[in-house]
């Protein structure tokens, strides 16, 4: 698979779609643009984010925030709150248990169950 060919298949920002999974982890892709991502946690999984294309600010409650360009890796460990945003157009692999909430126990308007995610 075409990492980058993934993302013809993601039509909205901060709309996570899974494209495989490697035993109990879903690899997916998302189009971040604009600030979405409420403060959120994830109480038992870390979550993997890999830049893939375009710059991505990563926020850790209580610490600075940090940019990420095409080619980072961060991985935001379980229980740390964060969000995430982009001034311009940023494609995201993630890499995230099977249980993970798209926004941890805190819904928004741009929360999406796993079986959205799986569309």
């Amino acid at each position: 698979m075409n990492l980058k060919s993934q993302f013809s298949n993601v039509q909205d920002y901060f709309s996570p779609k899974v494209i495989d999974e490697v035993n109990d982890q879903f690899v997916k892709v998302a189009k971040i643009k604009g600030q979405k991502v409420p403060w959120h946690n994830h109480e038992n999984e870390d979550e993997l984010f890999y830049i893939v294309e375009g710059s991505l600010l990563m926020e850790i409650e209580g610490q600075a925030g940090f940019h990420m360009e095409e080619g980072d890796l961060h991985v935001v460990k379980k229980g740390v709150n964060h969000r995430i945003s982009a001034e311009e157009e940023c494609l995201i692999m993630l890499i995230e248990s099977r249980t993970t909430e798209h926004t941890g126990k805190v819904k928004s308007e741009i929360t999406k169950s796993i079986s959205e995610q799986m569309k």
